[in-house]
Order: C-alpha cells, then sequence, then structure tokens
C-alpha cells in the first residue's frame, strides 16, 4: 500500500510502499498527531523492506494512504488482447 507525506517547506513528498493495512497507517498517524503522544513528536512507518521512516509531526502537511495492494500472481493479460490473439 503506498503512502505520501507531505512536508512542509519541502515540493517533494515522500512516498513509502508500506505493508500494513490502510486502518493500521491512520491509526499510527493519528496518535503521532495527538498533542502529549509521548512520541517525541515524530511519525515512525516503516515500508516493506524493512526501512524505517522517522518525520516530525511539526512537519506533516498532509498523509495520503493509498488502498490496500491485492497480491497478484502470474501475469495478466486483458481480455481485449487475448480475444485478438485467439482470432487470428
Amino acid at each position: 500500500m503506498e503512502v505520501k507525506i507531505g512536508v512542509t517547506d519541502s515540493s517533494r513528498e515522500l512516498v513509502i510502499n508500506s505493508a500494513q493495512t490502510p486502518d493500521e497507517v491512520e491509526e499510527l498517524v493519528a496518535t503521532a498527531l495527538e498533542p502529549g503522544a509521548g512520541n517525541g513528536g515524530l511519525l515512525s512507518l516503516t515500508d516493506q523492506k524493512g526501512r524505517r521512516f522517522l518525520v516530525q509531526t511539526a512537519k506533516i502537511a498532509y498523509v495520503e494512504i493509498g488502498i490496500a495492494d491485492s497480491r497478484r500472481v502470474g501475469f495478466g493479460i486483458g481480455s481485449d488482447a487475448a480475444s485478438g490473439a485467439s482470432s487470428a
């Protein structure tokens, strides 16, 4: 699942591919943004490769939480391509 974090004073956004569910990420963000959360003012997220990202909560402009990835196996062929190949 893709998570995009807009950071103030930066024209680029931080994009993280997380293995967590959208609900888990939302809970982490909401908890980090609560005043007096005891997290040192940091949002901590881990990507699919195990890398940890720490963002100062005071610098977070927005967080966009994507939909959960569906696990795909193999190669997908569109129905148009498959029907065109079989009629040729």
